[in-house]
């Protein structure tokens, strides 16, 4: 329904309510089948059934920016939507087909207050990360956006933790192997959304490449990261997490510190190469992160524990992107500055330059973070089979 919003849109601030509302049904989407998985599916096949569910889930963004640029070149940006609806469709059918219907527990009460707050949280803090470089990061309303977000965020955690029912149950941070993989996950998430955001951009504006040729040059590396998820997931059973997370962390900070020697005439083959790199140490630390938080969660938790990863996920995510985009941005300025200081006239050189130079410090700054996670990723062994009981005391002690 709502991408047949998006897709009549009149403005563009009815497409912004329309995407609004598309992202916040969606948001429903993930945490759902990750509780699923953890309440249904028997403990010695969840890390597979992660796996599996990691391959449909990079599938998407593995064939999206293809199709996307197809369809941009060749229909027009209504299509991007509305394309959504047969798809939307089958997948019905198959949740009334395949998925069963059960209650874990049902709440004595909805916590409408709790609700309230991490929305105004939410809402007002990734605004005013994103549009900080836009109204200027010491404006009034970004200072403002701040504020209110801070408060009402300690409001809602004072409120899961003192109510009956609460609507994210936070206490599932008590369990430390949670609590760790959430910090490894979220540091990840930081250095992802570089790739993500950089790579298309620095293709378009300074090669001029088109968002056909965009989307074929970013597919392989998402093939790449898609198909290794059923490997990583019979691999986690056999050498734990410890391994493949280090690994994966090692690979993905070698890759982004490739790609922070970038050059305007850099070849399409060192981006694929290196962007390949870069995803297979994704693949490799995604997987077990997920499965590694959710060990211990008991099951009656856990759609509590896949909400709260998902919704930090989403707030870092976009707290990467606005620091990238107005690092982006100063680092240019400062870059064109040095060359219009040192003699170089040519305006457009300077622009190009001074963009890919820009590019080139985000990916330094992307490398530093994903190396954040290295010496953490260290601490995380196999999930000992005593710890099980453990990990039902934690509802007990809630």
């Amino acid at each position: 329904m709502t991408s047949v919003l998006c897709a009549t849109a009149w403005s563009e601030g009815s497409l912004i309510v329309f995407r609004v509302l598309q992202g916040a049904f969606s948001g429903l989407i993930i945490p759902a089948t990750m509780s699923i998985i953890y309440q249904i599916i028997p403990r010695e096949r969840q890390a597979m059934a992660v796996a599996f569910w990691g391959l449909s889930a990079m599938l998407a963004p593995a064939f999206g920016p293809t199709i996307s640029g197809w369809v941009l070149e060749n229909l027009n940006w209504h299509w991007l939507f509305l394309m959504n609806i047969p798809i939307g469709m089958i997948a019905i059918l198959f949740v009334y087909a395949y998925i069963p219907y059960y209650r874990m527990n049902v709440p004595k009460s909805f916590d409408g207050l709790g609700f309230l707050t991490v929305i105004v949280s939410s809402s007002s803090l990734l605004l005013a990360l994103g549009q900080g470089h836009n109204w200027g990061w010491g404006s009034w309303k970004i200072v403002s956006l701040f504020v209110l977000g801070a408060v009402t965020l300690l409001l809602f955690i004072w409120r899961e933790l003192t109510t009956e029912t609460p609507l994210l149950d936070i206490r599932v941070f008590k369990n430390g192997r949670f609590t760790l993989n959430a910090i490894i996950s979220n540091i990840i998430t930081i250095s992802l959304y570089s790739g993500t955001l950089l790579t298309p951009v620095f293709l378009q504006r300074i090669q001029h490449v088109s968002a056909m040729d965009t989307g074929m040059i970013l597919l392989p590396a998402s093939l790449a990261m898609a198909l290794l998820m059923p490997v990583v997931g019979k691999l986690y059973g056999i050498i734990g997490p410890r391994w493949l997370m280090s690994g994966g962390i090692l690979l993905l900070t070698i890759g982004t510190l490739a790609l922070s020697w970038l050059s305007i005439d850099v070849s399409h083959t060192y981006v694929i190469w290196w962007m390949i790199v870069r995803n297979i140490g994704i693949a490799f630390v995604v997987m077990p992160t997920s499965n590694a938080a959710m060990e211990q969660i008991p099951a009656e938790l856990s759609g509590h524990a896949s909400a709260i990863t998902n919704w930090t996920r989403n707030v870092f995510g976009s707290f990467a992107i606005a620091i990238f985009t107005t690092m982006l941005a100063s680092r240019s300025v400062t870059h064109a500055a040095g060359y219009m200081n040192a003699g170089d006239v040519d305006k457009l050189h300077i622009e190009m330059m001074s963009f890919t130079m820009s590019v080139n410090d985000v990916y330094v700054i992307a490398t530093l973070v994903a190396a954040v996670a290295l010496p953490l990723s260290l601490f995380v062994g196999k999930a000992k089979r005593t710890e099980g009981l453990k990990a039902k005391k934690l509802k007990e002690t809630a």
